[in-house]
């Protein structure tokens, strides 16, 4: 062997216990860690389609196999002028499936209707995040063997840390074009929320297969302390999108700037504009999506016009989440509150965030949205009491900060970690 480890160009294949193959590395990093290079995006290109995955924003499935071809995979991308840039993350554990879940498919394909489908978005930034939310699904399910993962990226030097962390793990990776929306994203309260990869979710009925018919979307900024497969098996009742819904905690109508409810014409073709049930705020880190029936809805072209509306008048702040809730608040299916403990990052508006208390309750999601990521905080030795809740989860080989038994939020780690963990 040459020390490196490469995978053809027109294909990428791979699935539980197959081995772990990704883009090439080149030489081995040191033991224990990954060293990747920052590269730049490769030159624009026609849109390409390919075995039914089309769109200008769709590209590459970089892990495929089974019954779809990948998209042709380019033998070298562009070097940017960038050094190279080192994640110090450690190999997971095997996380071995519980004896009623049966033997695992040997299959690859994502076509497996025992499957359980989970999608989430990798950049360098979140990149940390992402590989915690992954361990913490993996740690809690009862059999991981089942579930499947779709990563969304626009960087494809950042293919290979998730097959490094987790080499048994099936999962396939997109590519996403940013400028499939850079033409559409408008000025938010923070700048991180301007980022196209945000908008990655509203095309996931494009990017995934169309033998996938339903999929849990999840940010990168949490971790799952419960059992996934109960979350996927909430019942939509004929809904596109479930999520928890906040009626009395959050102000709807702040979300929208007074332009926009000062027209009656606009109001009116809001999926709320002509219910009478009341609309609720709906956090769109943590959705259970029907895929078909995003697909059949139209829903993708829906959000790309309120986009665009957004463009010419201002009708709200917030980036990504509004355009949602204009398609679907007042039509989506409720979800438990305990599967999505948001605002753990704290105020928007505040650099760092704000550090915020559990809401009453049962936890099985833990949510830092909001301006303060944990990762960042417990980095720069100012973490807020739950931030100690995510330390565990991470695969990072960095040293970690305990929490201090006298600080006033301490009850929460020494209540839940026995749980978590």
């Amino acid at each position: 062997m040459d020390g490196k480890r490469r995978v053809s160009p027109a294909r990428a294949g791979g699935g539980q216990g197959s081995p772990n193959r990704a883009l090439p590395l080149g030489p081995h990093p040191a033991p224990g860690t990954l060293r990747l290079r920052a590269r730049a995006p490769p030159s624009p290109a026609p849109a390409r389609r390919g075995h039914g995955v089309g769109g200008a924003a769709l590209g590459l499935l970089l892990r495929g196999g089974g019954d779809r071809g990948a998209l042709p995979l380019p033998r070298a991308l562009p070097p940017a002028e960038a050094e190279a840039v080192r994640f110090p993350f450690r190999r997971a554990p095997p996380f071995p499936d519980a004896a009623e879940c049966g033997a695992p498919s040997a299959s690859a394909s994502a076509c497996d209707a025992a499957l359980v489908h989970i999608a989430l978005t990798l950049d360098e930034a979140y990149l940390r995040g992402s590989i915690a939310a992954v361990h913490s699904v993996l740690r809690h399910a009862r059999c991981p063997g089942r579930v499947f993962f779709h990563f969304v990226l626009s960087d494809r030097g950042l293919a290979p840390a998730v097959g490094f962390v987790f080499p048994g793990l099936r999962f396939r990776c997109y590519y996403f074009d940013p400028a499939r929306v850079r033409g559409l994203i408008s000025s938010s309260v923070r700048e991180a929320l301007e980022q196209p990869l945000n908008y990655a979710r509203n095309y996931l009925a494009e990017l995934l297969e169309p033998c996938v018919r339903r999929v849990i979307y999840l940010d990168s900024d949490l971790v799952v302390v419960d059992d996934v497969a109960k979350l996927w098996a909430t019942d939509l009742r004929g809904r596109t999108v479930g999520a928890p819904e906040y009626c009395a905690a959050a102000n709807f109508s702040a979300y929208f700037t007074p332009r926009f409810w000062s027209d009656p014409r606009l109001v009116a073709a809001a999926a709320f504009g002509r219910r009478r049930r009341r609309p609720c705020y709906f956090n769109t880190g943590v959705m259970v999506l029907d895929l078909e029936r995003w697909r059949r809805g139209g829903a993708t072209a829906r959000i790309e016009r309120w986009m665009r509306v957004q463009r010419r008048a201002r009708i709200y702040d917030l980036g990504s989440l509004p355009p949602l809730m204009l398609v679907f608040a007042g039509r989506v299916a409720g979800i438990e509150h305990r599967w999505n403990q948001h605002g753990l990052g704290g105020d928007n508006a505040r650099p760092g965030g704000s550090c915020r208390d559990l809401h009453p309750g049962p936890v099985s999601l833990l949510h830092w949205s909001g301006s303060g990521k944990p990762w960042a905080r417990l980095d720069a030795r100012r973490p807020c009491p739950l931030d100690h809740l995510w330390a565990p989860t991470t695969s990072s080989s960095s040293p970690t900060i305990l929490p201090r038994p006298h600080h006033p939020y301490y009850h929460h780690a020494h209540r839940l970690l026995p749980v978590i963990y």
